[in-house]
């Protein structure tokens, strides 16, 4: 009982009508195993069709043994007809048909084979078994993109076995029994038993997002068809939003940036500078007090710390630096030259509401109390 598979020889098939062969339970769902499908089964690194069978939700398409084995929310059986989810179809087959051409592609110019592949939801990925840089990624992008534009019809060959066929082609590992070799004319010619578009064409486009180190070579990102349309609208998006807020043209909105980042960068400095300055002239006005509870405003977590230990080399007692809101709480920074605030850190939090903690000389963390409870408790 070997499944017959309508969507080997015809890829564009939306619609079908099989008998029921068998249904079971498999849990809250039904096993169900046709004489015909036209649902793709998960396979090949392509996820598996879905779509709706006899009124019934398809969730998943496993192959066993020659076998199609359909998982389905409601029984079924009889005569059926199967409708499948021709949209996520034609997204696998544009991203599967790109994914051959860029590997072939690879596999011409650098000799590196395609070692793993992925379909995501999102992106797809190529683990190829040797390096690969940005420029060469870009020659490959133009050359595959090139194979797009050509539009040559999508060829499939088969063959009794391995040992029959005479041509040159890729496969990640041997194969026993039939083989169904797949070429996009110019760029590759691969073991597969996938659906594919018919014309290169039908791709659109094809987009190289991402390359990394990975094992011994690199692994890429990339997006084809639909997807790749709606990354580079999205990217064209943003580019537009920072090319209005920087004023830019939008293909100078990088120097624009480059710019920006300089003008912050310098006022960062500037910044620290008039910071250092008032810590020091902070800390002045603090030699010889003794015990001191502090309140600032608006003071970053550095800033904070830093000012505390400013002052507690000077102060001459323990320093408690305070900056926040009866709002959102209050961020603090508490010192002892010499001492061990552990206990007292621990108990101020478990009375202001706070958390935090350090070394036995410094801490830092933050209460949720008001300022009013915060005076109170170091005056008691």
């Amino acid at each position: 009982m070997i499944t017959e598979k309508l969507f080997d020889n015809k890829p564009y098939l939306r619609e079908f009508s099989a008998n029921v062969l068998s249904c079971v339970p498999a849990g809250k769902r039904w096993t169900v195993v046709l004489d015909r499908t036209a649902f793709y089964p998960e396979g090949g690194g392509q996820p598996c069709d879905l779509g709706m069978l006899g009124g019934a939700q398809v969730v998943d398409v496993q192959e066993s043994d020659g076998i199609i084995l359909h998982t389905v929310t409601a029984p079924l059986e009889g005569r059926v007809d199967g409708c499948i989810d021709w949209d996520r179809r034609f997204d696998l087959m544009q991203q599967h048909s790109g994914e051959h051409i860029v590997s072939g592609i690879v596999h011409r110019l650098y000799g590196w084979e395609n070692v793993g592949f992925h379909m995501g939801s999102d992106v797809i990925t190529i683990d190829f078994s040797g390096p690969l840089d940005w420029d060469d990624l870009a020659k490959v992008e133009r050359m595959a993109n090139e194979t797009v534009w050509a539009d040559r019809e999508t060829l499939v060959r088969r063959y009794e076995s391995e040992a029959a066929c005479p041509e040159d082609y890729r496969s990640k590992k041997a194969i026993s029994g039939p083989l169904r070799l797949v070429e996009f004319p110019g760029a590759d010619v691969c073991a597969c038993c996938g659906t594919h578009v018919a014309r290169a064409g039908e791709i659109g486009v094809i987009k190289l997002l991402s390359v990394v180190r990975f094992h011994q070579g690199v692994r890429v990102e990339l997006v084809c068809g639909r997807r790749a349309y709606e990354y580079l609208a999205a990217v064209t998006a943003q580019n537009r939003a920072v090319s209005g807020l920087l004023s830019a043209k939008p293909f100078e909105t990088a120097k624009a940036v480059e710019r920006t980042a300089k003008e912050l960068e310098t006022v960062r400095y500037e910044r620290g500078t008039w910071e250092n300055r008032w810590l020091a002239a902070r800390a002045a006005a603090c030699r010889g007090a003794g015990d001191l509870l502090l309140f600032e405003d608006e003071l970053s977590p550095d800033s904070l710390r830093k000012l505390c230990a400013e002052i507690l080399e000077v102060c001459g007692g323990r320093c408690a630096v305070f900056s926040g809101s009866d709002r959102d709480g209050y961020a603090y920074a508490i010192g002892q030259a010499g001492g061990d605030l552990r206990a007292f850190v621990k108990e101020m939090n478990a009375a202001l509401n706070g958390r935090g903690g350090g070394k036995p000389g410094f801490a830092q963390g933050r209460v949720g109390a008001a300022r009013t409870a915060i005076e109170e408790y170091f005056t008691k």
